[in-house]
């Protein structure tokens, strides 16, 4: 029972305006030659950085700021902005999903109605 009511809360979040959103979006930011560049090359220097601090070294200062550098020009990028938007709206309605759920469990807990 359980299972299926949660493939069926899947199926409507999975038919949601805001997945869908999330889903338009992630594809034209990947196939948007710039914006895929520079989050590849921001990748790349957190990946670099990460490795150094593992190694118990510093991340150098040019680390940061061309991480600075990048993460403004892509801020600036419409394909970028409309998926952070999609995914921003997206992890609004999980959270109220959630919400709705945490709700359900307390009102199933303090039920006297016992199944079985």
């Amino acid at each position: 029972m359980l299972e299926d009511k949660a493939k069926d809360l899947g199926r409507s979040i999975g038919q949601s305006n805001e997945y869908k959103a999330v889903k338009r979006s992630s594809e034209a930011l990947n196939n948007d030659r710039e914006a895929t560049t520079i989050l590849r090359q921001m990748e790349k220097i957190r990946t670099d950085a990460q490795s150094m601090i593992d190694r118990g070294e510093e991340p150098t200062g040019e680390m940061e700021q061309q991480l600075d550098a990048l993460l403004q020009q892509v801020q600036g990028n419409p394909a970028y902005q409309a998926a952070i938007s999609a995914q921003d709206n997206f992890d609004k309605l999980m959270l109220r999903v959630n919400q709705w759920i945490a709700d359900g469990i307390r009102t199933g807990a303090t039920s006297q109605i016992i199944l079985g």
